[in-house]
C-alpha cells in the first residue's frame, strides 16, 4: 500500500481542530513500559501524541510521511520530528521502549508495519495503537450532524477507515495484548469549533471537492443555531478504542 495522502491539504486546520488526547492515556503507555528513555510517535501529524509522550520519557521521536504535517507540529525540547513512513522510518534497531499509532494504524501497509515496529521496539517494548471513530453531544444535536453532514459525506470514507469503526477489532494484532482502561477524549466545543473538527475529516474534503461546498454550509448554519447563543460550548465525548501489546523475547 502506497502512502495515502488525504491530509496535506488541511494539516493547518488539522493542527487546530483536532482533539488532544487525555492525559491519563500517556501515564498508561509509560507506566506499561519497560523504561522511560525514548518513545516513537508513528503518523504523528500535528504531534499531539508526540507530546503527550513527551510528558513521560526523556525522548520522542515522531515521524509522519506528509511533509506539511511535520510542519505545522508543535516543538517541543525532547521532541524531535522528521519526515518518513511509519513502514520505513530509517531509524536505529531497538531503540525505543514505546511505540504509539494514534488514529493511523488502519492506514498503514500492516504487512510492513508490525516488522518495523518489533525491529525497533526493545525487549519488553509496548506498542500501543488507538483511534476514536465516534461522538456524543445530545441526541438531537447528534441526530441533526448524522442526517446533514455524516450521511452525505459516509460514500467518500476511505475503504481503510472501516478498520477505525471496528475499534481495531478486526485488526491482526501479533502482540502479546495487555488489558487497558477505558479512555475518551473529553472537549468544550462551540459549533464553530465542532465544524472545524468535522472539517479535518478526509471524507468531508473529498465530498466538497466531488459535490461542492453547498451542503456543508447549509448544515453549519443550522448548526449553529442549535448549538445555542453565540460562544455557547457543549460537552463533546470522543471514546477511544484501543490495542495494546508488547514484544517478548520469544517473539520471532
Amino acid at each position: 500500500m502506497s502512502f495515502l495522502d488525504l491530509f496535506s491539504d488541511a494539516a493547518a486546520i488539522y493542527a487546530a481542530s483536532r482533539p488532544t488526547y487525555p492525559a491519563e492515556l500517556f501515564s498508561f503507555v509509560a507506566s506499561i513500559a519497560p523504561a522511560r528513555d525514548r518513545a516513537l510517535d508513528c503518523a504523528t501529524g500535528n504531534g499531539q501524541a508526540a507530546i503527550g509522550l513527551a510528558g513521560h520519557f526523556r525522548e520522542v521521536v515522531a515521524v509522519d510521511a506528509s511533509a506539511e504535517q511535520i510542519r505545522q507540529a508543535m516543538p517541543r525540547p525532547n521532541v524531535s520530528y522528521r519526515v518518513a513512513s511509519a513502514e520505513a522510518t530509517g531509524l536505529p534497531d531497538a531503540s525505543f521502549d514505546a511505540i504509539s499509532a494514534a488514529c493511523g494504524l488502519h492506514w498503514f501497509d500492516r504487512d510492513r508495519y508490525y516488522p518495523e515496529v518489533k525491529r525497533l521496539l526493545r525487549p519488553r517494548g509496548v506498542f500501543a495503537a488507538w483511534t476514536y471513530s465516534r461522538f456524543t453531544i445530545d441526541p438531537a444535536i447528534d441526530a441533526f450532524i448524522r442526517s446533514s453532514i455524516q450521511d452525505v459525506v459516509f460514500p467518500y470514507w476511505a475503504q481503510a477507515n472501516r478498520l477505525s469503526w471496528s475499534g481495531y477489532r478486526d485488526v491482526v494484532f501479533p502482540f502479546d495484548e495487555i488489558a487497558h482502561p477505558a479512555f475518551a477524549i473529553e472537549c468544550d466545543w462551540t459549533a464553530e469549533e465542532m465544524l472545524g473538527f468535522l472539517t479535518t475529516w478526509s471524507a468531508t474534503r473529498q465530498c466538497i471537492r466531488a459535490i461542492g461546498s453547498a451542503f456543508f454550509e447549509s448544515a453549519s448554519r443550522e448548526l449553529i443555531q442549535r448549538w445555542g447563543p453565540a460562544g455557547t460550548t457543549r460537552r463533546v465525548t470522543l471514546p477511544i478504542d484501543m490495542r495494546v501489546g508488547r514484544v517478548t523475547p520469544a517473539q520471532p
